[in-house]
């Protein structure tokens, strides 16, 4: 008795080559002149007269030889997927991750569209930013959000100095000079805030991920392990619709 995967290993096939031989037919039919021949004799008036030479052309297409080539080939695609679409109702399997049995009795149909699911997602949580590693953090839930440890720097502002070069004496006035000062007036205090999350979060999804999607193609390679009863369809379609039963 076959296996499920053996019959969606060869389904594809029997597709592509019921595909090629029904394309091929229409092609065929739709050249009257490979479907009519001939043959041709001529008999001269007189006993003496002159002979011609028979024409002949053969029939090279039968609309019945047709008919019963792509039945052929239709009938055998349609009983493979047929087979293999009543196999995946039976097929099902439970998707279990380090033992804990996440989901039970999985269609196979699902556990390949969940497979592709995952892909997606696996690029979404790749693409979340995480929080700066060159800050501390802890998540304030007052602010619903990282917040940084709070750093302080100080604000300076300049302010205009004399400097006497000269004392003044008797003779010449004192020589002052200028300058501006920085001179600190305050402190800033910031705290920066994110919405990122920790690099260990994200990267311990990955993991849950990875393992999650490890165990549903594990979970489709088992159900597709399953013994498949063959089911015929295609002769009773394609009698009804070329030969009326």
């Amino acid at each position: 008795m076959p296996k499920l995967n053996q019959i969606i290993a060869i389904q594809a096939g029997k597709k592509a080559q019921a595909k090629e031989t029904l394309t091929e037919a229409y092609h065929q039919i739709k050249k009257p002149d490979l479907l009519s021949g001939l043959v041709r004799t001529y008999q001269p008036r007189d006993e003496g007269g002159e002979p011609q030479p028979d024409e002949r052309k053969l029939v090279q297409v039968k609309v019945n030889d047709l008919i019963t080539r792509v039945s052929r080939e239709l009938t055998e695609m349609f009983d493979v997927v047929a087979t293999q679409d009543w196999s995946n109702c039976l097929a099902k399997a439970d998707i279990v991750v380090d033992g804990r049995k996440v989901l039970e009795g999985v269609p196979v149909t699902h556990l390949l569209f969940l497979e592709k699911q995952l892909v997606d997602v696996r690029t979404f949580i790749e693409a979340l930013p995480t929080l700066d590693t060159g800050e501390e953090w802890e998540y304030k839930p007052e602010f619903d959000s990282f917040v940084s440890r709070p750093s302080r720097s100080n604000r300076t502002k300049k302010v205009p100095k004399n400097h006497v070069k000269y004392e003044a004496t008797k003779e010449h006035p004192a020589q002052v000079e200028m300058y501006m000062e920085d001179v600190w007036v305050g402190t800033w205090t910031t705290m920066k805030f994110s919405g990122a999350i920790p690099a260990a979060v994200r990267n311990a999804m990955l993991e849950r991920l990875r393992k999650l999607l490890d165990a549903v193609k594990s979970a489709r390679e088992e159900a597709n392990n399953l013994d498949v009863r063959p089911v015929k369809v295609g002769a009773a379609l394609l009698g009804f619709i070329f030969n009326g039963r």
